[in-house]
């Protein structure tokens, strides 16, 4: 198993970023004048064929394990699989995949905001079926202080609850281990006082928000994060999962659009 190659920089004059040709994952974007916006671990494994821990994941063509439970790899094989540059030129990256009969082309646009785009569509002679999610891992400054505005009144399939359904009562705080599905297309607003701004998240062609944080019991297990790293991450995602998978006719499109913007205090 080999190291991974150096991402393509695709630094523009608006903003600093850089993605990977293995799972098309973007492992950072920085606008000119602002802190970071996406979080990496310090102990991610950069080796082919192993899911980096932060930046942009994309989960394709199913999210964790699958409708079904049992899928393997988690998450599905987009975001440890080569995808095949189309365009890389400053200030944006456009790659594709094909996955069986689905076709997926995602493009990324890196300027004072971040704009990702993930197409698929279905170039076979039957229906198919799949769920996705752009994972993106924001930076905080601590998560135990964040709130998430925008979510309000949404039910959520709640999996440290055995997956039970909760109706979300007013913004967002974390109190423990969090890894919620919300029914919710929503416009997110992170609010982090720790690092004085906001992180405005806005989706289309998405029907589920994922609010995640392993918290402490949880990334002690985990080799590629390190113990004390979860207070400064936060994933919030946008897509298509559980009971709002997508099905496509033959010769049929679906777009995911997923944005970040840092806005002051």
């Amino acid at each position: 198993m080999g190291t991974l190659p150096a991402p393509h920089d695709i630094s523009g004059p608006e903003a600093t970023a850089a993605i990977h040709e293995q799972g098309a994952h973007l492992v950072t974007w920085t606008p000119v004048g602002e802190q970071p916006v996406l979080w990496v671990s310090h102990d991610t494994f950069l080796q082919e064929g192993r899911a980096i821990r932060g930046g942009v994941p994309i989960c394709f063509p199913w999210f964790g394990p699958g409708r079904s439970g049992d899928r393997k790899p988690s998450h599905g094989p987009a975001r440890t699989t080569p995808w095949e540059p189309v365009v890389i030129e400053e200030g944006r990256a456009q790659l594709s995949l094909t996955l069986g009969a689905l076709r997926a082309t995602y493009d990324v646009r890196a300027g004072r905001r971040l704009e990702l785009t993930l197409r698929v569509t279905n170039v076979g002679s039957q229906e198919e079926t799949y769920e996705e999610a752009l994972h993106a891992y924001l930076l905080v400054g601590d998560v135990r202080q964040v709130r998430l505005d925008g979510l309000d009144r949404a039910s959520y399939v709640d999996k440290t609850d055995q997956g039970r359904t909760h109706r979300q009562e007013g913004p967002v705080t974390l109190r423990g281990e969090t890894d919620r599905v919300y029914r919710s297309a929503c416009p997110v607003t992170v609010v982090d006082p720790v690092l004085g701004r906001r992180l405005r998240v806005t989706t289309s062609g998405s029907a589920s928000t994922v609010v995640w944080n392993p918290w402490a019991d949880k990334a002690a297990g985990l080799a590629d994060m390190g113990d004390d790293e979860w207070p400064g991450m936060l994933c919030v995602e946008g897509g298509n999962v559980l009971a709002d998978e997508i099905t496509l006719a033959p010769g049929d499109t679906h777009t995911l659009r997923y944005e970040i913007e840092v806005l002051a205090l």
